[in-house]
């Protein structure tokens, strides 16, 4: 090459290329909770085959089975076999058994693929208000908690009443989607974009989750006041 011959640079790739994930199968750790139920409905629904664990696996196979009466591709299992038998493990149990619960299952999660949507939330006379765990944020927990798996964060903005609604076809919102690699975020954004009406965004690195994971404590507030079941969305993106 001369002096005056340019490097030719590889076209930026487009942040809305994002993988086919259908064929993915997606567990939902506390699944039997109305967050993690809804999720497991609206992926089930978007054809996606999914896996409800629960603590106790009987619990876990009759949320399915409830489910199933609707949407096909649903079973449950235990927390750990959830775990095993998922390429994409959504982590959505309540926060005060969060750490716990990822410490019991860190052999089963090794080389996973987890999105962690817990929000750390305190309730008072006030209402709603964030919580900021020692290691920054919940995913940030989940990172430290699981060093062989590649912890995520998102869905933490859906309105559960939304999700488990049969009756709404779409579910016009957002999702921030947060970790460390692309390949994973993408993963992430696509499995968001599965269900109709849902869209994910890329918000940042793990550092970035504790902002996103209390604005819920917001939107709890917004809710209460319009008696609505609000979301987000990005705009010129």
């Amino acid at each position: 090459m001369t002096s005056t011959e340019s490097v030719q640079k590889a076209p930026a790739k487009d942040p809305w290329d994002l993988p086919d994930v259908s064929g993915l199968v997606v567990g939902v750790l506390g699944g039997t909770g109305d967050q993690g139920r809804g999720l497991a409905y609206r992926l089930a629904r978007a054809g996606q085959k999914v896996i409800i664990g629960s603590r106790v696996a009987e619990r876990a196979a009759a949320a399915a089975g409830e489910l199933g009466r609707s949407v096909e591709g649903i079973e449950g299992a235990d927390n750990a076999e959830c775990a095993r038998r998922s390429d994409i493990v959504i982590v959505a149990v309540p926060w005060d058994g969060h750490a716990k619960t990822l410490e019991s299952l860190r052999a089963d999660l090794a080389g996973k693929l987890v999105v962690d949507c817990v929000n750390p939330l305190g309730f008072d006379k006030k209402g709603a208000y964030a919580l900021k765990p020692e290691e920054g944020s919940a995913a940030e927990q989940a990172a430290a908690l699981l060093p062989e798996s590649r912890v995520t964060a998102a869905f933490h903005h859906l309105s559960a009443v939304l999700l488990q609604d049969e009756a709404i076809e779409e579910i016009d919102t957002d999702v921030m989607v947060l970790g460390e690699s692309r390949a994973d975020t993408d993963l992430v954004q696509a499995l968001a974009g599965r269900i109709p009406g849902m869209r994910g965004v890329f918000a940042g690195r793990l550092r970035n989750a504790h902002q996103v994971e209390s604005l819920v404590a917001n939107l709890i507030s917004v809710n209460r006041r319009y008696k609505a079941h609000a979301g987000l969305r990005v705009t010129d993106v």
